[in-house]
């Protein structure tokens, strides 16, 4: 038999270095009397077989024609806890290397964590390159640090609770202006026209330092920012338009400086009132303004993985973001993520696949999600009708978790949004898990492929905000140095990437049942202009960049 002729060619076959199966062997090799054979021996042979190169001939490479089609329970079934456990200590080891340039762990986009973390992922597919063909693409990201800042009453000195600076603001000398409130919601240049017909009118003293205050809504953050300094405005606040927000202020992002970009704070509904009030009580109503802050730009990379086989016009697409904030080392955002991809595209090297998989580690989320978006509007039109569905996988493991999936249809979202969103529902209901549905809010890397008219969807356990089932917060370290390796909750982490591993084997298989992309349809971009006109606005679709607001 080939069992018992394995058997006793064992020994030569471990001392000979260039020694290359036939391919009938390769089915035979994983037998219970070859590990019979290893059993057999004594320890410090075991220990020199274990070293020794030639041990890779115990589980040889498979040739790909030899591998079994993907099925979602197979590969499910090679999920292990342990691979989990053991990458996610290797990348808070990862986010150490930052510690002596920032003073605590971190993978924030330039730190020597993140550049780490590519490597790690460039070294893991690097010993699965004959599964997989991989490409760095490189772009130009925006990194902004706010080191301090100040709304106080000129006249009381008494700060304003509840305020917050607009990430991506730029820095403004400590002054006192008056604070002139800008009609309507300041998103067009008549708003601001208004108001100086009225000064030159009133023969107001044009050296005073003017401050704009605007009330949310109806366009980006970065738009009202952009035109208060066009009209002369030193600095601007913004406050919230809806109560029901609380007194937390805006903590939103003015986006990729424009033109006239001037520095902005962010305030309360409550604040905004008073300050409203304020401004019509008093002729003249002064505040002082400060901030601190820089941006500047730096290169990152995003890394893309394929598939060497399956169809190629009809690709699966995942992805994680590989980055974290600059507070601390993110292991659950997205550490957990990238994690999940990683261990899941390692199993589906046993498979065979019909269709063509996708994995992405995106750079520069947590800056606004900068690298999913330049990859998705940098998409030919030939390429982005080749992806049948994106698959976003941001923090898979909160502490508190609580079984979210976003919130598709097919009449707000690309069609087979929703028959993403299906999947997710049927395979928490199949083991009987418990499941909410979250708002797509922009909130993470589905926006540029939505904005671009691909299918997209994906689920995640939880950030800042309650557990609808216990009313605990999900994630008490979110975007804090307490995000490490002990903030992961096990069961959720192995219970999500199984589920990852079931879309990937799903739509790998076969897009049986799932909408064809309509090549005619135009996509829902919703990005405005970038010069000084700003007549008609469009509002965003999504009120958020990752975890900022944008309008």
């Amino acid at each position: 038999m080939v069992y018992m002729n394995l058997v006793a060619l064992a020994p030569l076959l471990f001392s000979v270095e260039a020694f290359v199966l036939p391919d009938m062997f390769q089915q035979e090799f994983a037998t219970p009397e070859l590990q019979q054979f290893f059993e057999g021996k004594d320890e410090l042979t075991r220990e020199v077989l274990k070293d020794s190169s030639a041990v890779n001939y115990w589980k040889p490479h498979v040739p790909y024609f030899l591998k079994p089609l993907v099925e979602t329970e197979k590969l499910q079934k090679k999920i292990q806890l342990d691979d989990l456990n053991a990458t996610a200590q290797d990348l808070y080891d990862l986010a150490k290397k930052s510690h002596k340039k920032y003073g605590h762990p971190t993978r924030v986009i330039g730190s020597p964590g993140h550049w780490a973390t590519i490597d790690y992922i460039l070294e893991a597919l690097d010993g699965m390159s004959d599964y997989y063909n991989y490409t760095l693409q490189e772009f130009d990201a925006l990194s902004g640090k706010i080191n301090s800042f100040n709304l106080t009453d000129a006249k009381t000195g008494v700060s304003f609770p509840n305020s917050t600076a607009f990430s991506l603001s730029p820095s403004v000398k400590p002054f006192t202006g008056e604070l002139i409130e800008i009609p309507n919601l300041g998103c067009n240049e008549a708003d601001y026209k208004s108001l100086e017909i009225f000064n030159k009118d009133q023969s107001e003293d044009n050296s005073v330092k003017k401050i704009a205050l605007i009330e949310r809504g109806k366009c980006p953050f970065g738009i009202k920012s952009d035109l208060a300094g066009k009209h002369g405005f030193h600095a601007a606040v913004i406050y919230d338009n809806e109560p029901e927000n609380g007194g937390e202020g805006l903590h939103g992002t003015l986006g990729e400086p424009r033109n006239h970009t001037i520095s902005t704070i962010g305030v309360s509904y409550d604040v905004g009132v008073l300050l409203v009030t304020n401004i019509e009580v008093s002729k003249h109503y002064f505040v002082k303004f400060e901030m601190d802050s820089t941006v500047s730009k730096i290169k990152t990379k995003n890394v893309i993985a394929d598939t060497k086989h399956g169809d190629p016009e009809n690709i699966v697409a995942l992805g994680a973001h590989s980055d974290s904030v600059e507070e601390g080392p993110g292991i659950n955002d997205d550490g957990s993520g990238t994690i999940s991809l990683l261990t899941v595209a390692k199993q589906l090297t046993h498979f065979k696949i019909n269709n063509k998989v996708r994995f992405a580690w995106w750079s520069a989320e947590e800056e606004g999600l900068l690298g999913s978006n330049y990859y998705a509007y940098n998409l030919t039109k030939e390429e982005n009708h080749k992806i049948r569905v994106f698959m976003d996988y941001d923090m898979m493991a909160s502490p508190n978790y609580e079984y979210e999936i976003y919130d598709a249809n097919n009449k707000d979202h690309p069609n087979g949004s929703e028959e993403l969103k299906k999947l997710y529902i049927d395979f928490y209901k199949h083991h009987k898990l418990n499941y909410t549905l979250i708002p797509f809010d922009g909130r993470s890397d589905y926006v540029g492929f939505i904005e671009n008219g691909i299918p997209a969807g994906g689920i995640a356990a939880g950030a800042e905000k309650d557990n609808v089932w216990n009313g605990k917060v999900l994630d008490k370290c979110y975007h804090q140095l307490c995000d490490d390796v002990s903030n992961l909750a096990w069961d959720a982490f192995l219970i999500n990437t199984k589920l990852i591993a079931h879309s990937v084997a799903t739509y790998a298989n076969s897009f049986e049942g799932f909408p064809l992309r309509d090549v005619n349809a135009t996509a829902d971009i919703t990005t405005t202009s970038t010069n000084d006109v700003y007549n008609e606005v469009p509002v965003p679709q999504f009120k958020y960049a990752a975890d900022y607001l944008v309008y």
